[in-house]
């Protein structure tokens, strides 16, 4: 249990870490201002559609490993028989 606890922790670091720059890079770019509520929220909606795209991209990235992962075992299976 506590190695879960701790790959939750480093997620929750990167994802910190990657929001900071985030924050930072669209306030300088499209001039959002910070102490907004309507420019926070379209900073944090802005966030969120992209922590969905990079978690899809995770995901296709998993399968991608997973099923060449198993391709391999298989060939290597069937070469030493």
């Amino acid at each position: 249990m506590g190695k879960n606890i701790d790959v939750v922790k480093i997620i929750l670091i990167v994802l910190i870490g990657m929001f900071i720059p985030f924050l930072g890079a669209l306030a300088i770019t499209f001039g959002l201002a910070l102490n907004d509520t309507n420019d926070i929220l379209k900073i944090g909606s802005t966030f969120g559609y992209f922590l969905l795209i990079f978690g899809f991209e995770l995901i296709v990235v998993y399968l991608y490993y997973k099923i060449t992962n198993t391709i391999a075992n298989i060939k290597l299976k069937k070469g030493g028989d």
